[in-house]
């Protein structure tokens, strides 16, 4: 018999094996699934946001301690902290292009549009998610940088590209 109600002890063991980012996620999705049944895609884009924002506030707050990011951070710091964020981490399928005063930022293949388009799910309208998440992360390193969504769900994409998000400091 197990200790926990409708579930088994090697389920929680699985569960507390995974990396922590990886865990945040996959609750996220759940939580964002449950919200989406319930309440339509609308609410649960407007909750993900919203906790995504917060987040990248936290994370960048917490990067910028850690390897002691001076403010007004450049675009390759910015984009140095941002690959060590949650979401980036979350991203193996991303290429980033950086200079001096631009990067561009892409996303070729999507985890969680993935396993939404295998559950027979729509694509996520994650636009003005990400749009919130990049725009306060960068934005807490440095004020003055511009993020731009140059693609991103609902919009159309190429089949090899789900994202592309532009970080410029003028």
């Amino acid at each position: 018999m197990s200790d926990y109600p409708n579930g088994s002890t090697k389920d929680r063991e699985k569960l507390a094996e995974m990396p922590i980012e990886e865990l945040l996620n996959f609750l996220f999705l759940q939580l964002r699934l449950g919200i989406e049944d319930k309440f339509g895609t609308k609410a649960a884009t407007e909750i993900d946001s919203q906790v995504w924002q917060i987040m990248a506030k936290i994370e960048a707050k917490s990067l910028r301690r850690m390897f002691k990011v001076n403010e007004n951070a450049d675009v390759p710091t910015i984009m140095n902290c941002l690959q060590r964020s949650s979401w980036a981490l979350d991203q193996p399928f991303k290429v980033i292009e950086v200079n001096d005063k631009r990067a561009i930022l892409r996303v070729e293949r999507c985890r969680t549009q993935e396993a939404r388009l295998n559950k027979d799910l729509e694509e996520f309208p994650c636009k003005h998610v990400r749009f919130g998440y990049l725009k306060n992360f960068a934005k807490t390193l440095n004020s003055n940088v511009e993020v731009n969504c140059l693609v991103c769900p609902p919009d159309e994409h190429p089949s090899d590209l789900w994202c592309k998000w532009e970080f410029i400091l003028p």
